[in-house]
């Protein structure tokens, strides 16, 4: 089989993607979730937390939802309608590391959570990391001049 009679046969056995539905979802839920966001700041806010305190306050709230509807396997069931929606940052990488967290939780709290609970958000982290060093030290040089 050719490569040109492979790709027909690929498109040809392939669904469509039904993009504008999987757009729709994505905006929504994305949306959603900021929508929840901006009430859980002014929520705080309105029990008199300081701007700081509330934005925190708001972040952690945000990222123990999303661990917890992990957990209960309800994240996936969103994520099968909202697609990238789900991936709004904060929540995103909250289930990033619960997911594997709660996959490998049978074999134990060492080498099953402990040692898998990263392996989606590890890389992340570490580029982030370096990242941050390497524009650290490039501001710093910067500023010596």
């Amino acid at each position: 089989m050719t490569e040109k009679e492979y790709d027909r046969l690929i498109k040809r056995l392939s669904p469509p993607s039904p993009i504008w539905r999987d757009c729709l979802g994505a905006f929504t839920v994305g949306g959603l979730i900021c929508v929840l966001g901006q009430a859980l700041l002014n929520m705080y806010t309105a029990l008199d937390f300081s701007e700081t305190n509330a934005s925190t306050a708001t972040s952690m709230t945000l990222i123990a939802l999303s661990a917890l509807l992990t957990g209960l396997s309800v994240y996936d069931d969103i994520a099968k309608i909202a697609g990238a929606g789900t991936l709004v940052p904060i929540t995103g990488f909250a289930n990033s590391i619960a997911a594997p967290a709660v996959e490998f939780k049978t074999e134990g709290f060492i080498l099953g959570v402990g040692a898998k609970m990263f392996t989606i958000a590890g890389p992340v982290i570490v580029y982030g990391v370096s990242a941050s060093v390497v524009y650290g030290l490039i501001y710093w040089v910067i500023t010596l001049i």
